[in-house]
């Protein structure tokens, strides 16, 4: 697909997160420490998996598959962010700018189905523990991330197809801080109707779909789980989803906070705040969420530092 179209915009300009001088410098080292933390925490989550025997099962198949998205969504938008604390004019090319939605929702899309599919994981190790290896089996689980991967491409491909449609000819200055799907439809001079239909097709199609796996699987683990006579079995139980429902509460809920629309004076700088901790702070968390309590992940960690330093 050729990154051109019609339009006679060769370019955009990026207003970034905020206009306040004041701001800028400590902004850029605060977005620069996340960047950091959110690169060394998913990398090093990744090498433990991967150098661990004992974390190569299916639940840390899809650990180490969210912690790469992760990684590699870290580099969808910081540049161009720390670019727009140092520099006058934060410009994007037109492809730059379809390449950087390309990836953005790629990443977003297929971490929504690897959450789902770790959810549906969940289900299965607690729900039916005896036929967990025969269910989850490494081809079954090569399918699940197959897929969602697939899926992501195929949901990026189409927001990227249909934005590239339009023709932008009058301002090319855009109010965010990253090439984002409505602040691009509201650049353009064409008609919008198509990519707002589609849009809201693909986002209700997907959200609804991982949602409703979602919580169909944790309806049934609170029941197995209530119905659990011993206390320890219980314990168990919740200390493994726990992680799982923090990642999916706050990558739901900070998404659904971005894409409310309000009619308040403010509602872009709310909008933009909501889309900073969706972007920036739930990657970061993320291998936090899964390593802190998690006695597996801590013994990974001291094995791999004993070969390190033996």
């Amino acid at each position: 697909m050729a990154m051109e179209n019609d339009s006679s915009v060769a370019e955009f300009i990026l207003t970034g997160l905020t206009d306040q001088p004041e701001l800028q410098l400590p902004l850029f080292f605060l977005f620069l420490v996340n960047c950091t933390v959110t690169v060394v925490g998913n990398m090093s989550l990744i090498v433990l998996i991967f150098l661990n025997l004992h974390l190569h099962t299916p639940m840390y198949f899809f650990l180490f598959n969210l912690s790469f998205i992760d990684f590699c969504y870290s580099f969808v938008c910081t540049p161009k962010m720390l670019m727009s604390f140092v520099s006058e004019r934060n410009i994007i090319s037109f492809a730059g700018c379809m390449t950087q939605l390309f990836f953005l929702c790629f990443f977003v899309n297929s971490e929504c189905y690897v959450l789902t599919a770790m959810a549906y994981d969940r289900y299965v190790a607690i729900c039916q523990p005896l036929l967990y290896r025969v269910v989850m089996s490494p081809k079954v689980c090569s399918l699940l991330m197959l897929g969602s991967y697939f899926m992501g491409f195929a949901g990026a491909m189409v927001h990227t197809g249909c934005m590239m449609r339009l023709n932008f000819c009058d301002s090319n200055i855009i109010n965010h801080y990253m090439c984002d799907i409505f602040p691009l439809l509201q650049l353009s001079c064409s008609s919008t109707h198509v990519n707002e239909l589609v849009s809201s097709v693909v986002v209700v199609t997907v959200v609804s779909a991982s949602s409703l796996i979602i919580l169909v699987s944790y309806a049934l683990i609170l029941y197995n789980i209530i119905h659990m006579s011993s206390a320890k079995g219980w314990y168990k139980a919740m200390s493994t989803c726990g992680s799982h429902i923090v990642t999916v509460g706050l990558f739901y809920g900070f998404g659904l906070l971005t894409h409310v629309k309000t009619s308040s004076p403010g509602s872009v700088t709310q909008e933009k705040l909501f889309s900073v901790f969706c972007n920036f702070g739930v990657p970061m968390l993320n291998p936090l969420i899964y390593s802190l309590r998690n006695k597996d992940v801590k013994l990974a960690l001291k094995r791999t530092l004993k070969r390190i330093t033996n």
